[in-house]
């Protein structure tokens, strides 16, 4: 684990993105959540994003409310998406009115079949300086949320449990013997010596309870007892899985 150099790298930029994988578990998410809390809590300028809806699982992790379906860049250009069926739309024109810029939709014929409730807004444009994936496995998984071509500056920080990860990216950090990404992003954290609040403990230690079907199964790693003896003392509360789906991923 080359923590120096991920020492580096998170002291030096300001502008980082998490990606959480298309097949995310409690697990990933919640190791996700909880460097976008850490980073968030140490001035850092964070999004996290998932192209995959939020799963009713992971309703209680602390920050869910904050997960995009993609990247914001705060310096990009501002889109505003209206929803297209068909010919409905016959004009679109803006005027410039007491310091607003109106955009102005005109139906050819009948009325709008969408409100406003319907239109997206979104910042396109400069990649993040830092991306850091949580349990994707390839490069192209991101082409879905960025242009690949523009990730060619961006440091990019590659977290996973072993498997079939292509090892992509500038740090990357399989655990070979790792039970689950929570524990591998709590012992980071704790080799960088940040902080982890009760928020961040109970997001890690829900990720590890899942993973290992609440320490019962038999791929549980040494790590993973350690770290959830420190995310208990740190606050989280342990909270058991459902027999249902501990059965499920013995």
């Amino acid at each position: 684990m080359d923590i120096q150099r991920l020492r580096e790298i998170f002291d030096r930029e300001s502008s980082f993105a998490i990606v959480a994988g298309g097949d995310y578990t409690i697990d990933e998410m919640g190791a996700s959540l909880a460097l976008y809390l850490t980073l968030s809590s140490l001035g850092k300028d964070v999004s996290v994003i998932s192209t995959k809806q939020p799963i009713v699982e992971v309703s209680n992790l602390v920050g869910i409310d904050k997960v995009k379906s993609g990247y914001e860049s705060k310096n990009g250009d501002l889109v505003v998406s209206f929803p297209y069926k068909g010919d409905e739309i016959g004009k679109v024109s803006y005027t410039l009115e007491a310091g607003f810029l109106n955009i102005i939709v005109k139906p050819k014929e009948n009325a709008l079949s969408f409100g406003e409730k319907d239109v997206l807004f979104r910042r396109n444009g400069e990649a993040p300086r830092v991306l850091i994936v949580i349990g994707v496995k390839r490069l192209s998984e991101l082409s879905s949320i960025f242009n690949i071509e523009a990730l060619k500056d961006t440091t990019i920080v590659n977290i996973d449990k072993a498997g079939n990860n292509e090892g992509f990216g500038d740090v990357v950090m399989i655990g070979q013997s790792a039970s689950s990404v929570s524990e591998q992003v709590t012992n980071v954290m704790l080799s960088l010596a940040y902080p982890i609040d009760p928020d961040v403990a109970q997001n890690l230690l829900s990720g590890i309870v899942y993973a290992t079907s609440d320490f019962q199964s038999s791929m549980t790693s040494s790590l993973a007892f350690e770290m959830a003896g420190i995310l208990l003392r740190s606050g989280a509360i342990r909270e058991g899985v459902s027999p249902i789906r501990s059965q499920i991923r013995r």
